[in-house]
């Protein structure tokens, strides 16, 4: 009954998260087409600032999120606020971003080492991404939220549809109405809208049990919040970092052409990643509700289940990449540049030998947050997303040049997995 009940959670969540995936691969392959491989450089270079809203959207949202479910199952006071506080907090920090949309777009391009030329390409759209940060931001707490209020399916419908909208007006913008970068940029500002729309369904009916209340913001809750949104933070976060490093790293190595084959790679790996954030994410309010029953069984069993749900759908990913490799590149190398399909071929198939490892990893980091060990969780997704990647990033790349660029993510994965197996052990002999 307990795995019935936590395919029902998941499924949504992992269709909602495929959603995003396609449209950040629909943005990659209409890129390609209007702009080419400085296109996709350019967007990949944009990338780190994409996962700093999200990563501060996530962590503030699905904390909250969580914090909320939890305190409701205890019946503590002031529950009803987490909602609210989430919104203010979000917006308060999405105008950092929004400034500097206004005030230093070049400067931030330049920083994530864009040339002139490429500089030219990214300026329209990383200026016009950072206007939209407030609904970026405020989008997962409204679905978060919708999502532990007992709707996981209008989280989806919200996702996906933001989703079509992205990948539909991607196409008109960019192509009938000659917009470019600038109009890839507005269909995704425009889409976390759609979503926040589609959740208000929930918030007028009659079973929403969600209120927003005019009040000073809290630190305090803020602090509360985001201690249990960091599984989530991290997962966003490394993906900032990770795209930094290995950007200077490959610019070093091989130049721009070795950026734009990472561009192809880091979107297809952010399909995997995405739906492996999903079971970590809809696994939370079954685990949060054993968690707060004391229900040590059903808990055992959720994070079993999702743990098997999350092999199975990694090991038919890496299969698939390993077979059709060659057509999947071929699909962003809209120039037909032989050095930039040699360079990602290889790239994909090496960085997709991580996948079974990066499940297990973001799955067990999710159950962490969902149960309120923070700490783990933390452990966990600083040492996958963050520093055992930066560490093999450099290291393997000082042995094997860009071969060791493409196996840093496996690695990172393996090692963490491997610790997180023995502070486990230690875990259970404590008890």
């Amino acid at each position: 009954m307990t795995e019935k009940k936590l395919r029902k959670y998941l499924i949504p969540n992992i269709l909602a998260m495929v959603g995003i995936s396609c449209y950040i691969l629909a943005d990659t392959f209409f890129i390609s087409k209007a702009a080419g491989a400085n296109g996709i450089t350019a967007l990949n270079l944009t990338l780190p600032v994409f996962g700093m809203m999200f990563a501060l959207g996530s962590m503030i949202g699905i904390g909250s999120a969580t914090r909320y479910n939890l305190c409701k199952l205890m019946s503590r006071k002031n529950t009803e606020q987490f909602f609210s506080n989430a919104v203010i907090w979000s917006l308060i920090v999405s105008m950092i971003f929004v400034l500097a949309g206004i005030i230093c777009p070049d400067t931030i391009l330049r920083l994530m080492g864009a040339d002139s030329s490429i500089l030219n390409t990214g300026l329209p759209y990383i200026r016009t991404v950072l206007m939209f940060a407030p609904f970026f931001m405020l989008n997962y707490t409204f679905t978060s939220f919708v999502r532990n209020d007992g709707a996981p399916g209008i989280a989806m419908a919200a996702t996906l549809s933001s989703s079509f909208f992205n990948i539909i007006f991607d196409y008109i913008f960019m192509f009938p109405m000659e917009m470019g970068m600038t109009g890839a940029a507005l269909a995704t500002g425009i889409s976390p809208i759609v979503s926040m729309a589609v959740c208000m369904i929930h918030f007028l009916s009659k079973k929403n049990t969600i209120r927003f209340m005019i009040k000073l913001p809290s630190v305090r809750m803020l602090i509360l919040s985001c201690s249990l949104g960091i599984a989530g933070f991290i997962g966003e976060i490394s993906s900032a970092v990770t795209s930094m490093a290995f950007n200077f790293i490959l610019l070093d190595i091989r130049g721009n052409i070795a950026v734009a084959a990472y561009g192809a790679i880091a979107n297809v790996a952010l399909v995997g990643i995405a739906i492996f954030n999903g079971i970590g994410q809809g696994l939370q309010p079954m685990a949060s509700d054993a968690e707060g029953s004391k229900n040590e069984d059903a808990k055992r069993r959720i994070h079993r289940h999702s743990q098997q749900i999350g092999l199975a759908i990694s090991c038919f990913l890496m299969i698939l990449i390993w077979i059709f490799a060659e057509r999947i590149v071929g699909i962003f190398n809209s120039e037909n540049s032989k050095e930039m399909a040699e360079l990602a071929v290889t790239g994909i198939r090496l960085y997709s030998i991580g996948f079974p490892l990066a499940a297990m990893n973001i799955i067990r980091a999710g159950f962490l947050s969902a149960t309120g060990r923070a700490k783990e969780c933390f452990i966990i997704s600083v040492s996958r997303g963050i520093a055992a990647i930066i560490f093999f990033a450099f290291v393997l790349s000082i042995l094997f040049r860009i071969y060791g660029v493409w196996l840093a993510f496996p690695a990172a994965e393996l090692l963490t997995l491997i610790f997180s197996m023995f502070m486990q052990k230690k875990s259970t002999q404590k008890v």
